[in-house]
């Protein structure tokens, strides 16, 4: 299932562009962006988790963008992710600090005020991890977090992750200031970051993410 999600995205980008005139000079654009997210974890057994308090971190990264067809691109990112996830009964909550690679089919439509769709996979890898834990933890829970009896505490066994991006925004393309860019995004982990065989306790365990981000783009060439 999961590989036939990835096949069904490559075969709606190809077509994508194939279907579109070609313009007379590409859009490349080059530039930053940086915002927030809002992080859960799927687990399977489930956890416990704050649906309304979800974990914030920042996001930040660099974008690249070409396209030769008037509707359809391809956009591919550098990014730093804050990633975690906060428990409800008993306030710990872990930080994790992934860098990730989107490459991504950018489908955009008007001229200077656009609106735009992102789609496509993502890899990434863990950098960084810490544990949140409050003062207020109970005695009992407080002794299963020191001792690591508790299976999601555990320390990350998978630090690689690959998943689904999708995202909706809209840009200004201004005619000497480059172009300004808000986006609302949804990524989506098809790997675990703790082992999932027959034999361990979780069948999954894998990041959902919410994020919204504003990019400031220089293009380099222009379509006259």
């Amino acid at each position: 299932m999961k590989h036939h999600a990835f096949i069904i995205l490559l075969i709606f980008c190809s077509v994508s562009a194939f279907a579109q005139k070609r313009l007379l000079r590409p859009e490349i654009s080059f530039g930053a962006q940086g915002g927030y997210m809002a992080s859960m974890v799927n687990f399977n057994p489930s956890v416990a988790q704050q649906p309304l308090k979800c974990y914030l971190g920042p996001t930040a990264g660099l974008v690249f963008r070409y396209a030769e067809h008037k509707v359809c691109g391809i956009q591919v990112e550098l990014n730093y992710m804050q990633r975690g996830w906060r428990e409800s009964n008993t306030g710990y909550s872990r930080q994790m600090d992934y860098i990730e690679i989107p490459m991504l089919c950018h489908l955009s439509f008007g001229r200077r005020f656009r609106g735009f769709i992102n789609l496509g996979p993502q890899v990434g890898y863990l950098l960084h991890e810490k544990e949140l834990t409050p003062s207020s933890v109970p005695n009992a829970w407080a002794d299963k977090l020191s001792s690591k009896e508790v299976h999601q505490y555990a320390q990350t066994e998978k630090p690689f992750d690959w998943g689904l991006a999708g995202g909706l925004g809209v840009y200004y393309r201004s005619r000497l200031a480059g172009t300004y860019q808000l986006e609302a995004r949804f990524n989506y982990s098809l790997g675990s970051f703790f082992r999932s065989t027959q034999m361990d306790y979780f069948s999954a365990a894998n990041h959902m993410n919410l994020s919204l981000t504003f990019a400031y783009l220089w293009e380099f060439k222009r379509k006259k």
